[in-house]
């Protein structure tokens, strides 16, 4: 090698050697995990507030997913005429200018009830799983789940869910098909929703041992004298996630309170 490309090879060196560490991949967001903004809101079908309005306040919360429950389509409710065939999810998506999934779970009142899920990301593939309707059940009740593509190809599964409220023994058995429907999902998962149980209740101390939780311990029905906790996140594996921050942010938009989590997808 003559003298001039040695010289040349040496200062390539050096100035890599300068360069500073931290900004390989100062771009790349999965050097310290992916964050995300998880939002679980029971909507109680619009009763509280207008579509707009709702558009509005998950606006302002800046979710990047948000698991969606009593959600309406084309219904027409004596309680809540102001929504009378309004279709929930795709007017929410419209008003947030977010991505949408929804799953109908009866038949009602000339239209869909059901749950839902807005993300800011795009969708691998999304799925609804019927649970079980022991007796005693009041209706059918699903988990929607979404497979959620991030930037840089990390992926994460999403799933909304509303549990029966006749009894704890339904959602005990409902929670026992939770966990076998998502046993083998190969991908990090949130569980988010309206779960209808306490977290001393069987079907939440016993039925999600094996999840994290990551809302805290606030209250969050009914949303005027919150005095009861029913609406989690949960996630698993804890070696994929941090949780950074949790919240049960204060809004009369609906009988629930929503609850956040700011986390970080490794």
């Amino acid at each position: 090698m003559g003298t001039f490309n040695k010289w040349f090879l040496l200062l390539i060196v050096a100035g890599i050697m300068l360069i500073p560490a931290s900004t390989f991949g100062q771009n790349n967001k999965n050097d310290n995990g992916y964050p995300l903004k998880v939002m679980s809101y029971n909507l109680r079908f619009g009763e509280r507030a207008t579509l707009e309005e709702l558009a509005e306040y998950i606006k302002s919360e800046n979710p990047d997913v948000v698991a969606l429950q009593e959600m309406d389509v084309r219904t027409h409710r004596a309680q809540a005429p102001h929504q009378n065939g309004k279709d929930f999810i795709t007017e929410l998506g419209y008003l947030t200018g977010m991505l949408t999934a929804y799953a109908r779970t009866i038949d009602y009142s000339g239209g869909y009830y059901g749950i839902g899920i807005l993300s800011k990301y795009p969708f691998e593939k999304t799925q609804k799983v019927l649970l079980p309707i022991p007796e005693g059940s009041r209706e059918q009740r699903a988990m929607l789940l979404a497979d959620v593509e991030l930037p840089g190809g990390k992926r994460f599964t999403f799933v909304s869910t509303h549990l029966d409220h006749s009894s704890s023994n339904v959602r005990k058995v409902q929670i026992e098909a939770l966990n076998e429907a998502l046993t083998n999902n190969p991908l990090p998962l949130i569980v988010a929703g309206d779960f209808n149980g306490k977290p001393d209740s069987p079907e939440i101390n016993a039925g999600m041992q094996n999840w994290n939780r990551a809302c805290n311990s606030d209250f969050t029905f009914p949303s005027n004298n919150p005095e009861l906790k029913i609406d989690y996140i949960f996630y698993t594996p804890s070696a994929n996630w941090t949780v950074k921050n949790a919240a049960v942010p204060k809004t009369q938009l609906s009988d629930h309170l929503p609850v956040t989590a700011e986390m970080e997808l490794h």
